[in-house]
């Protein structure tokens, strides 16, 4: 098949993540977006060698696991959460067959895969959102919201999205409007040129503290009073306690910022985590689902057991809420963390949770390990999406600590680490997801890993080399 051609099939499964599999003569075609059992029409648009690529112009027939009705007026356009027609009994099967897959194919020997455990709420979970300004075609109105499934530039207003509290759905609503009414223009990536930009929205679960943080350039100035005062006026289940206006004059489309203003009230809010109280700002990295969040972290506190006299580094600690559900049965935590932000937020909340044996670390992992004194007795992983560094790695494993426990929210990356780890004498002992990401196609994956017994033998064929070219193709891809 060449570039161009359209085909039409049935997806007959979807790898992880989000690769649809479809076979038009006897030719496998890697689809994204899709669900297994959907008849679609494709366009070949990527051909590599023997691999075959389509993109999804349209689902002709529903799939026969596609049991109800979407829950917005978006879908299936937008592309936040892709399976909300799927039971959610189907969905957590089909994750959990795709983790199970990987990690068949990933591990060494004989493990114990406990499959996967479900999100306390099917909807209203997150407790953060980036929405994004913009139109939903080319100098359309002004929108605010998701991308368009596939698409860098179009927006859709997001007024009733199921994933976030209606309380952020009211809050991103008002903001709308506000600006629309009033004419106010949206930065435009290529040229560089307009002012509003992103909103940020925090929300403890817990608490029902929120946080909103208008995000413009400085190119306009605005009154944005009355904005303040028509959020606070806003029927809320939960309470506004901080609205903050960032200033980000930066080229690349993130959330960052080159100045805050407080407009109303702090610039933190709290949220509560298997007993512990954490204080989070802006830009501290917190799980996205509160109360799956404490699913995860009592598998992570069961797999590690008892650590009453053991130190335990905590490697990509975030705000550190592991170190600290970890400290009350540790003698000592280390958490490190590349996010200076994070960092100071990781201390002040150990210190308001009365935990002085936790002790965070500001810096790069690679780096930090080469100057830390401390030797652990256990290890816990939880990196960014892509893994471990490749140089950070074998640092780490230098340590032969007797048990390792790896966090991952890309099952892929796990699987391409497992390889080194297994080859450095440790085995997969157990393996278990949970879903912190319903109607997406993300999912968490917790390993425990243990020191192989001398007298056993393990072939694995990879050495540093081939990793980081592995490492740097998935990457490209």
């Amino acid at each position: 098949m060449k570039k161009g051609t359209v085909c039409e099939g049935i997806i007959e499964k979807v790898e992880f993540p989000n690769k649809g599999l479809v076979w038009i003569d006897g030719e496998k075609v890697i689809v994204k977006n899709g669900i297994p059992g959907q008849k679609i029409r494709f366009v070949i648009n990527k051909k590599r060698g023997k691999r075959l690529e389509g993109r999804l112009l349209e689902v002709l027939e529903r799939s026969p696991l596609e049991s109800r009705l979407p829950v917005c007026h978006n879908f299936p356009a937008c592309g936040g959460c892709m399976y909300q027609t799927m039971a959610y009994e189907e969905q957590l099967k089909m994750k959990e067959n795709q983790i199970r897959e990987l990690m068949d194919q990933a591990v060494t020997g004989n493990y114990e895969f406990q499959g996967i455990r479900r999100s306390p709420q099917e909807f209203h979970y997150r407790n953060k959102m980036e929405f994004s300004f913009g139109d939903d075609h080319k100098d359309g109105p002004l929108t605010l919201g998701l991308h368009k499934k596939g698409s860098t530039y179009d927006v859709l207003t997001a007024e009733d999205c199921q994933l976030v509290h209606e309380d952020m759905n009211r809050i991103l609503t008002c903001v709308w409007k506000y600006f629309k009414d009033r004419g106010v223009s949206y930065y435009k990536k290529m040229q560089h040129v307009g002012y509003l930009r992103h909103l940020l929205l925090r929300r403890g679960v817990t608490t029902g503290e929120i946080l909103v943080h208008l995000v413009t350039t400085s190119q306009e100035e605005h009154d944005l009073q009355p904005l303040r005062d028509a959020l606070l006026a806003l029927p809320l289940e939960g309470k506004i306690v901080g609205i903050l206006h960032i200033i980000n004059d930066s080229l690349s489309d993130v959330v960052k910022s080159d100045e805050t203003r407080i407009l109303y009230g702090q610039d933190y809010f709290y949220e509560t985590l298997l007993g512990l109280k954490f204080k989070i700002s802006t830009f501290s990295f917190f799980q996205p689902n509160t109360l799956a969040a404490e699913v995860l972290y009592s598998i992570v506190r069961s797999y590690i057991g008892d650590t009453k006299d053991k130190v335990v580094f905590d490697l990509y600690s975030g705000t550190g809420t592991i170190s600290q559900i970890l400290a009350a049965v540790s003698r000592e935590v280390v958490g490190v963390e590349i996010v200076e932000e994070a960092v100071d937020a990781a201390r002040e909340n150990a210190k308001m949770n009365g935990l002085p044996n936790c002790k965070f670390i500001a810096g790069d992992v690679l780096k930090v390990l080469d100057e830390l004194d401390e030797k652990p007795d256990v290890i816990v992983l939880d990196p960014p999406r892509d893994g471990i560094h490749p140089k950070a790695l074998p640092k780490i494993l230098d340590y032969g600590v007797d048990r390792i426990v790896y966090i991952s929210c890309k099952a892929t990356s796990l699987a391409r680490d497992l390889e080194v780890i297994q080859a450095s004498g440790y085995q997969v002992e157990k393996c278990v997801c949970v879903d912190q990401f319903v109607h997406t196609v993300h999912v968490e994956t917790v390993c425990l890993l243990g020191k192989r017994k001398p007298d056993t033998t393990v072939k694995i064929g990879i050495d540093m080399e081939d990793y980081r070219r592995i490492r740097d193709e998935e990457k490209a891809e």
